[in-house]
C-alpha cells in the first residue's frame, strides 16, 4: 500500500464531521492536506487547530471559481501535486415527497452530486500525473429505507453508481475510484438535517445504536480509518466500502 507521508490531499468540507476528521488523521501520517468549506472562520480555525500540514481554503463546490482555487490551492500547498480527492461536502434535505420544494430538491444535487462531478473533472490532469484516486462518501441510506429522506438517499445512490462508472472510465489513465458507505456517526450535518441541537441529534443518532449489528454508532475517527485505505490500496477501485457497523444488515432488534 502507497504511504500516506508526503501526500497531497484535497478534503471538501473540511470544516466539521468526518472531513474534518480526515484532515487531522492523514495530517498525523504525514500528508498535506488542504481542506474547503464555506465558513471561512470555521475552515481556517479548523487548520489552524490540526497545523501545519494543513491548509484552509474557503469557498463553495457549487461554484466553478471556488472549485478551481481549492484544486490550485491544493497542488500548491501539496508541492506542485495533488494525490487523493476526498470528496467529502455534503448537505441533507428531508421532506414528504409531496411537500418538496424544487429548488431545496435541484440545490442537493448540485451540492452532493454535480460538485463532485465537477471537482473529478478538475483534479484529473493532477490524478493522472501521481497515479492517485478519488474517494466519494455515499450512505447507509442506500441500504435502509428512511421514510423522509429521499431527496438525500437519491443524491447517495447516484454517488455510488458514479463510483463504478468512473472508476471504469478513469482506470485507463491509472487514477482509482472509490467510495465509503458510513453508517449512522453524529456530525453537524444531523442538525442541518432539522434533528434538533445538538444534544437532540445526538440523542435520536445514538437511539439507533442497537439497529447496528455492533451495537452503537460508528466515530469520526473509523470514517477515517476506511478513507486512508481507500487512498493507499493501489489495486482497489469501483468499490463502495462499507463502514457501518452492521446498520445496513437489518438488524430488527432495534
Amino acid at each position: 500500500m502507497r504511504p500516506v507521508e508526503g501526500m497531497s490531499i484535497l478534503i471538501t468540507g473540511g470544516g466539521s464531521g468526518l472531513g474534518a476528521g480526515a484532515a487531522e488523521h492523514f495530517c498525523k501520517l504525514g500528508a498535506k492536506v488542504t481542506i474547503s468549506g464555506r465558513r471561512r472562520d470555521k475552515i481556517e480555525a479548523e487548520a489552524a487547530a490540526i497545523g501545519p500540514n494543513c491548509l484552509g481554503v474557503s469557498g463553495d463546490v457549487t461554484v466553478d471559481a471556488d472549485r478551481r482555487h481549492m484544486i490550485d490551492a491544493a497542488v500548491a500547498h501539496g508541492g506542485g501535486k495533488l494525490d487523493a480527492l476526498l470528496s467529502n461536502a455534503g448537505n441533507m434535505y428531508r421532506g414528504a415527497i409531496d411537500e418538496l420544494d424544487e429548488k431545496q430538491l435541484l440545490d442537493i444535487f448540485n451540492t452532493n452530486v454535480v460538485a463532485g462531478m465537477m471537482l473529478t473533472g478538475l483534479a484529473k490532469p493532477h490524478l493522472q500525473k501521481t497515479q492517485g484516486c478519488v474517494v466519494f462518501v455515499g450512505s447507509v441510506h442506500t441500504q435502509r429505507a428512511f421514510p423522509g429522506a429521499s431527496p438525500y438517499a437519491a443524491t447517495k445512490g447516484a454517488l455510488e453508481t458514479l463510483t463504478r462508472v468512473l472508476a471504469a472510465e478513469l482506470g485507463p489513465v491509472g487514477i482509482r475510484v472509490g467510495c465509503i458507505r458510513p453508517g449512522a456517526v453524529f456530525t453537524e450535518i444531523n442538525q442541518r438535517a432539522g434533528l434538533g441541537d445538538a444534544d437532540a441529534a445526538y440523542e435520536r443518532l445514538v437511539g439507533l445504536g442497537p439497529a447496528h449489528a455492533l451495537g452503537r454508532i460508528g466515530t469520526v475517527q473509523e470514517i477515517a480509518e476506511a478513507y486512508e485505505y481507500l487512498v493507499r490500496a493501489e489495486w482497489t477501485t469501483g468499490n463502495v466500502l462499507t463502514v457501518d457497523g452492521g446498520l445496513g444488515l437489518g438488524v430488527t432488534n432495534a
